[in-house]
């Protein structure tokens, strides 16, 4: 499998990204708290049929961590722009947790560019805010802490890799899946300087901006209209939400299951099952 690991600078910041394969170019985004190095155990058979490119979103891994952008619009554009730079007129996209939502609004600002949208373990930022009674809350209480300005960074700072090691465990069914190789990368890329803060600013993001802008669409009538297919883990929150019906109230075509034994991180955990279903939705 031929495997690229490079840099580009693309809508300001130098964004690192992995390209392995040949087809197709598929694009796959990880979410918090990790990297790139997410889809390791999926890359390579996605790769058999697909130019698999793995960057590092703004903020995360070896992509730079300025103070600005993490709206998921900007973040958005630094992915469009790095497609351009890599000279793809049209991509599929699969994003996970964080990755989904920039997955998501790539899709909608830029349906010229994107063909197809799988979304992994998440529902849209909207959607879960408007559900937030105590059950989501005890499950996403993360959120409203990566909100605050400053303190995440000051308790999380003093062990990151406590702190990161919480969710891995909480949020996996199949704990054995986050081999310790996987985990000291995630440790070692959100100790390194601005990372815990721009990981943060993801989130913060969430208010005003994504939000305004996420209510302003729905408001009228703007909806994903290129095929999108949702995975989710039946055992984590999702499992317990209507999530392929939510997704039908904002895009057109959707298809979509939860993989069973499964928790959040569904290319870590269940990566066979994840590359079977992408399999089918990018060659139907």
């Amino acid at each position: 499998m031929d495997r690229l690991e490079s840099m580009a600078t693309v809508n300001g910041i130098r964004m690192h990204f992995v390209k392995a394969g040949e087809g197709p170019p598929l694009f796959l985004l990880h979410g918090w708290p990790q990297t790139s190095h997410c889809w390791h155990r999926v890359v390579g058979p996605l790769a058999e049929t697909h130019t698999v490119i793995t960057p590092d979103l703004r903020g995360y891994g070896r992509t730079d961590k300025p103070r600005t952008g993490y709206d998921k619009r900007t973040m958005a554009a630094d992915i469009a722009a790095l497609a351009e730079h890599l000279g793809y007129p049209k991509v599929a996209v699969a994003g996970h947790d964080r990755g989904g939502r920039v997955a998501h609004r790539w899709a909608l600002d830029r349906p010229d560019q994107v063909e197809r949208v799988a979304v992994l373990d998440i529902a849209p930022t909207r959607a879960m805010w408007q559900r937030l009674d105590t059950g989501v809350a005890q499950a996403y209480w993360h959120w409203l802490f990566h909100l605050q300005p400053d303190l995440p960074e000051l308790l999380a700072g003093q062990n990151i890799a406590a702190y990161l090691g919480y969710f891995y465990e909480r949020w996996t069914y199949q704990r054995h899946s986050l081999d310790p190789e996987a985990v000291a990368e995630y440790v070692r890329a959100f100790s390194q300087p601005g990372a815990l803060r721009a990981g943060f600013d993801d989130y913060r993001a969430s208010f005003p901006d994504d939000a305004e802008l996420d209510d302003a669409d729905f408001a009228a009538g703007k909806r994903v209209t290129q095929p999108l297919l949702a995975l989710w883990g039946a055992n984590g929150l999702l499992g317990t939400l209507p999530t392929l019906e939510i997704w039908q109230e904002y895009a057109h075509d959707v298809t979509g299951t939860a993989l069973a034994e499964c928790g959040h991180f569904l290319p870590e955990e269940q990566p066979d099952e994840v590359v079977s279903h992408l399999r089918k939705f990018l060659d139907p």
